[in-house]
């Protein structure tokens, strides 16, 4: 951080604007401090744009307290809204947006918080084209601001690797996914990476169609945006940050603090070896992220959003945690967010004063759009952890936050679906699963079996708890294996399976007369929301039983 920190905490700055003398508290000593003296510095203001042009105006007041960073090192500004930071020939010069604020929005809704620092600029011989030289770097920045009513509870819209790899898979993104997002009451979308599939000229689509959603979205560096004729992992992100800015940042939105994070450890071709990537944070990422948590209260809420898991294999996961830890150990509320597996878990991981929350989302892609067309064309796409494609849905309320998983075109309540026999016999033993798509070791998951009669409100009685298994769905392995032979020549498989996190498996024995019957299945998340599933089950005489072949599908899809 640098050495003049000054005032962050709103009462902190209004005490310095009352009371310059009281240095203790983080003010400037005096007003040339730091900003008229000798050295080489961008220096600018942080102020409220009055008339929307842009421009710092002589009757545009400069905000107190607010975030500016380099990419590494982080200041506030004074209480005439000034700040100043080193001049670099690179650097990422960005306002963290104060609750309360917004930044400037651009037609599609893309915050516009930055100027990226390139005095050579990107490489010319990139297949996409990365960013233009700036030159020298400038003298005067200023940021403006906006004021905006910021409240708990508030909303964001989440979403996972959209991914398409051709323009007809935008348009899957765009009509699977798109109008529910439209009708949300979410402040703002995050996009967690992987916004397309290696081809960078999808950025514009893409940005038009998630801009109609109409409220502001962030993007988070994923492996599939990366420039692959890049030679370092500096340049690789060249192309995204033309479109969408610094790979990392942060800003808050009333009074819980995100921050966007490049875990993208991008290695370039050689000759052993082709173009690929590890998970991993540099150094100078983690002195940005200790430099801004310094300034932040230690009992609001911290959210981190990356593209690659903090916890997964060697490949697939972020090495540095551990030092991500140490500097989270004096704050009481943190949890992470990701997504690249294209699967859902939830992971607690122990550090040394608690438990870290990281929350691997769904995502939009699915199975990379994969799978039979349904009706209207779209692949259904369903997930190798065999939970259906989405998005989800967080909502905070200082510091409590709560995640509910949402299926593309499927109703709100389809959070689980239950692989049973459509018929047994009257006596028998048969094994169920209960697939609980945002399901996690935190979940409580019951089935019973009951009649229809008397008709009333699911009650408590009956219920015992079934068991979770870290094993792959059946059910998903089942569709798998119907879908590979029925195939159109325009039709992708479906991968092979993963082990499901959120699976859950019992016996049941249908000492039952003959007749229909509810298989019910009630889950209890990590947030206290209750969802309920059921599936009929036909209970027969062992002469009236169908032949095995003659047998439905073990779940329905």
């Amino acid at each position: 951080m640098t050495a003049e920190a000054p005032v962050h905490h709103p009462l902190v700055s209004f005490a310095c604007s009352l009371l310059p003398l009281l240095v203790a508290m983080g003010c400037a000593t005096t007003p040339d401090d730091p900003f008229d003296r000798a050295g080489d510095a961008v220096r600018g203001h942080v102020f409220v744009d009055r008339d929307g042009d842009g421009e710092r105006d002589e009757n545009e007041r400069g905000v107190a307290g607010v975030a500016v960073s380099d990419g590494e090192q982080v200041t506030w500004t004074d209480r005439q809204g000034r700040w100043a930071l080193p001049a670099r020939d690179r650097a990422d010069y960005f306002v963290i947006k104060p609750t309360g604020m917004r930044t400037p929005l651009d037609a599609n809704g893309l915050p516009r918080f930055y100027y990226l620092q390139r005095k050579d600029g990107s490489p010319r011989n990139l297949e996409h084209r990365g960013l233009a030289a700036t030159g020298a770097p400038p003298r005067q920045l200023d940021f403006p601001l906006y004021p905006q009513e910021e409240t708990s509870p508030f909303r964001v819209l989440v979403v996972g690797d959209p991914q398409p790899r051709t323009l007809e898979q935008v348009d899957h993104f765009a009509h699977d996914i798109l109008p529910e997002l439209a009708a949300s009451d979410a402040a703002f979308g995050v996009s967690l990476g992987d916004i397309v599939h290696d081809d960078l000229a999808l950025f514009p689509p893409m940005i038009e169609a998630i801009g109609l959603v109409g409220i502001p979205w962030f993007h988070v560096f994923g492996n599939h945006d990366m420039n692959f004729d890049a030679l370092d992992r500096e340049t690789a992100g060249a192309t995204f940050e033309r479109f969408f800015g610094p790979r990392n940042f942060a800003f808050e939105y009333a009074d819980v603090h995100f921050i966007v994070l490049d875990n993208i450890d991008f290695r370039p071709a050689s000759e052993d070896e082709p173009v690929g990537y590890r998970g991993g944070l540099t150094e100078r990422t983690l002195r940005f992220i200790e430099n801004y948590l310094e300034g932040v209260p230690r009992d609001e809420q911290i959210v981190f959003m990356m593209h690659i898991p903090l916890v997964g294999d060697e490949r697939n996961q972020v090495p540095q945690r551990d030092r991500l830890f140490e500097i989270l150990a004096e704050h009481e509320h943190h949890w992470s967010i990701s997504a690249h597996t294209h699967t859902q878990s939830h992971r607690f991981v122990e550090m040394g004063n608690g438990t870290h929350h990281h929350w691997n989302s769904s995502t939009a892609s699915g199975s990379w759009w994969r799978g039979r067309r349904d009706e209207v064309g779209i692949p259904h796409t369903t997930m190798r952890d065999g939970s259906p494609n989405g998005y989800s849905i967080v909502t905070f309320d200082g510091a409590d936050y709560s995640i509910r998983f949402k299926a593309a075109r499927r109703p709100a309540d389809h959070q689980i679906e239950i692989g049973a026999p459509a018929e047994v016999v009257s006596g028998s033993r048969r094994e169920i699963h209960a697939n609980v798509f945002a399901g996690s070791e935190r979940s409580r998951v019951e089935v019973r079996v009951r009649d229809g009669s008397p008709r009333s409100e699911v009650g408590d009685e009956g219920w015992r708890p079934l068991e979770r298994t870290l094993t792959v769905d059946p059910a998903f392995r089942a569709l798998r294996r119907r879908e590979l032979d029925a195939l159109a020549a325009d039709e992708r498989s479906l991968p092979n399976p993963n082990p499901s996190q959120h699976l859950w498996r019992g016996e049941l024995h249908f000492d039952l007369e003959p007749g229909s019957y509810w298989i019910e299945v009630r889950s209890r998340d990590m947030f206290g929301q209750v969802d309920i599933a059921r599936r009929v089950v036909r209970v027969v005489e062992a002469a009236e039983a169908r032949a095995p072949d003659a047998e439905a599908p073990t779940q329905a899809r």
